[in-house]
């Protein structure tokens, strides 16, 4: 009679991990499954009419914020938005390699990390003139001078939260997907102008357009020496997220009282790192690269779904015309910057 006890009590935390896992999954399913069909729809108008999904999948999430408060849908909608978005974030580290550094050149390279560290800096200073607090003067710094929406998303992640922290999140990723797009279609142009030749066109536009599927569209509607500077460029930009949300969560970490303290390493970024250096070595397939990217690709459009559910319409536009303002203040702030570096490197 003793012995079936004692040999199902090994069994008996597994069982209740097991229960609890399980009532976890039906408690953030219906949600987690709305964000992904957003997702989805978001790729499918992207893919046949050319709107940039991220864009699209926030607008969509907006048109669907009662679902973050109602009680079946809420809880996963919340794990989309933040577990889903810190998954997404720690895989772009295997687009990054040491070896994508070392073939641009110490020079430009240079360039890329003091125009990301101005631009931040710049959007600090600037933000009292426009009404505004360091966490969103963070916030739209660092989406500028890094990779757009997928740099707002990581950077949220880590700042203290309040009452407006959901409608910058949306407002942030709103208005650079939208600068985006229009540098996408100016600034080759611009570039032209300047007369760069290929290679510092490929840098101006890698080192200033937000997004990366812009900056590839920039890049190779010039030419293809052009595209693979733009691209490589870019990812170097990507490169810095890590290092700059690192900086954001120890700056931030002596929050107000009551505030919840960013940890010191968010787990995101060590991911980010670790695979980053894994992708030095080599070791990586390509194929297993490519679905990396994918993957993360769709984690941060869910997670960006998730986010657009999570605002109210009516609390974004109480965001105001200065802040868009400012969001372009610091677009332009970069461009100039850049140029400027990439001419005197070139001289």
């Amino acid at each position: 009679m003793l012995a079936l006890p004692l040999i199902l009590l090994p069994d008996g935390p597994n069982k209740m991990r097991l229960a609890t896992f399980q009532d976890k999954a039906r408690t953030i399913f219906p949600g987690l499954s709305v964000a992904g069909l957003v997702a989805v729809t978001s790729v499918f108008l992207s893919e046949h009419y050319g709107a940039p999904a991220m864009l699209m999948a926030i607008l969509l999430g907006i048109a669907l914020h009662f679902l973050s408060e109602e009680e079946r849908t809420a809880p996963g909608v919340d794990f989309a938005a933040r577990e889903v978005l810190r998954f997404g974030v720690a895989l772009l580290g295997l687009r990054i390699s040491a070896g994508l550094v070392a073939d641009l050149g110490a020079a430009f390279v240079g360039l890329i990390v003091l125009a990301t560290a101005a631009t931040i800096g710049a959007a600090l200073l600037a933000a009292p003139l426009f009404g505004r607090g360091r966490r969103f003067a963070t916030l739209t710094g660092g989406s500028v001078a890094i990779c757009g929406a997928s740099a707002a998303l990581a950077i949220s992640a880590v700042l203290p939260r309040d009452a407006r922290s959901e409608q910058d999140v949306v407002f942030t990723v709103v208005g650079v997907t939208v600068l985006s797009t229009v540098a996408m279609i100016a600034y080759p142009m611009l570039a032209a102008g300047l007369g760069f030749d290929p290679q510092v066109t490929g840098v101006f536009l890698g080192g200033t357009i937000h997004d990366v599927a812009q900056v590839v569209g920039a890049g190779y509607s010039v030419s293809d020496e052009t595209g693979d500077v733009a691209t490589l460029v870019k990812l170097i930009r990507v490169s810095c997220l890590a290092p700059v949300v690192l900086i954001v969560a120890l700056a931030f970490r002596h929050a107000s009282p009551g505030e919840a303290r960013p940890p010191l390493l968010p787990g995101f970024v060590l991911g980010f790192l670790v695979l980053a250096a894994i992708n030095s070595t080599g070791a990586v397939p390509d194929i297993v690269n490519a679905v990396a990217s994918d993957l993360s690709r769709w984690a941060l459009i869910t997670a960006i779904a998730a986010v657009g559910m999570k605002t109210s319409l009516p609390q974004l536009m109480q965001v105001g015309r200065a802040a868009m303002l400012m969001l372009c203040v610091e677009t332009v702030f970069l461009a100039i910057f850049v140029a400027a570096g990439a001419y005197l490197l070139t001289m």
